[in-house]
């Protein structure tokens, strides 16, 4: 079954975002279109994907950057074999 496309994003960075900018969780959550309760899961990492739709009204509403937003991707570097 085909997943539709998702952003992984920094729940860090959403907070710190939300409270430079001075916003309540409910009133950012206004804001974007989504739930309280589903940004605070973002918040604390419970939940850590979103679909581009809120995505881009999140960061829309908090007026910032995928830079700043988006967790960083990881580069896990493959391990190499032992010889022999």
């Amino acid at each position: 079954m085909h997943q539709p496309p998702t952003f992984t994003v920094d729940g860090d960075a959403i907070r710190e975002e939300r409270m430079q900018a001075g916003l309540e969780i409910s009133d950012l959550a206004a804001a974007a279109g989504i739930s309280r309760r589903y940004l605070s899961h973002l918040e604390n990492g419970t939940r850590n994907r979103m679909r581009p739709r809120r995505y881009t009204a999140l960061r829309a509403a908090l007026n910032s950057t995928d830079e700043r937003l988006l967790a960083p991707q990881r580069t896990d570097a493959p391990k190499e074999r032992p010889d022999g």
